[in-house]
């Protein structure tokens, strides 16, 4: 494990930053939730994990964020992605399991949808597709949605840090573009779901929903009483690390396609 990341650049001009752990496959992406990056307590749990048991792991920062280049300001539903296709296009080989934590579960049902015969399984924590639309903009307050129009921007105090929530006009308008929770999600590799039932920030309605929503008929969902929404505490951790070897077995189960 090394402290120096690896760097892609994008087309537009963006690095970004990654660590690749090698390993067998199926390879596990790492991607992280809203504001957060790849040093985060859950990807450096996982790529511990994935060491010992010698398995294949990225963890990356998506543009405007950790230690890749872009303002955050700038990001977008789309643009972070985009960043996730472009490490399985370019860093990553072979059949992956993605494994996204919040915003991250929402951009990796994106990624599979995009590519959808390199991903072989998703493990969502706490995953929380569409948020900018149901936990954003319909639970913002007339002054809110009023100071995003004029403003451009909306500093939200944050429970988990100092540093405000920077939500953008711009993240709300385009995340439009990428609402999965009205129709189905036409993705039949296995998934795992887990959630914590007193989760203050993504309510697990939302991987119910989400369960209901995907065309999979290999769909399970772990619901943890007293869990909250970072799911990373130690007991956390050993229910991350057991469904996500379980979910590999059973990939590695499945015939070849």
């Amino acid at each position: 494990m090394t402290d120096t990341p690896q760097t892609l650049e994008r087309p537009d001009g963006t690095v970004l930053a990654y660590h690749k752990t090698q390993g067998r496959g199926p390879g596990i992406v790492f991607l992280s939730g809203y504001m957060s990056d790849m040093s985060g307590s859950k990807a450096s749990f996982l790529e511990r994990h994935c060491l010992d048991h010698g398995r294949a792991y990225l963890r990356f920062d998506y543009r405007g964020h950790g230690l890749s280049s872009g303002a955050f300001t700038d990001g977008t539903i789309g643009a972070w992605a985009g960043d996730a296709v472009a490490m399985l296009d370019q860093v990553v080989e072979g059949p992956q399991v993605l494994v996204g934590s919040s915003m991250g579960g929402w951009l990796m049902l994106l990624a599979a949808l995009a590519r959808p015969q390199r991903v072989a399984g998703l493990l969502g924590i706490a995953a929380a597709p569409d948020f900018t639309e149901t936990l954003m903009w319909e639970s913002f307050s007339p002054e809110v949605k009023e100071t995003l129009r004029s403003d451009g921007v909306y500093r939200e105090p944050s429970p988990y840090g100092e540093e405000p929530y920077t939500i953008t006009r711009r993240l709300i308008e385009e995340g439009r573009d990428h609402l999965l929770l009205h129709r189905p999600i036409a993705l039949d590799c296995p998934v795992r779901l887990i959630h914590g039932m007193a989760d203050p920030n993504v309510p697990y309605a939302f991987s119910l929903r989400l369960a209901e929503r995907l065309t999979s008929n290999d769909v399970e969902i772990q619901l943890v009483k007293r869990g909250d929404h970072r799911l990373s505490g130690e007991a956390d951790l050993r229910r991350l690390a057991a469904t996500l070897e379980a979910l590999c077995a059973v990939v590695e189960a499945a015939p070849a396609q």
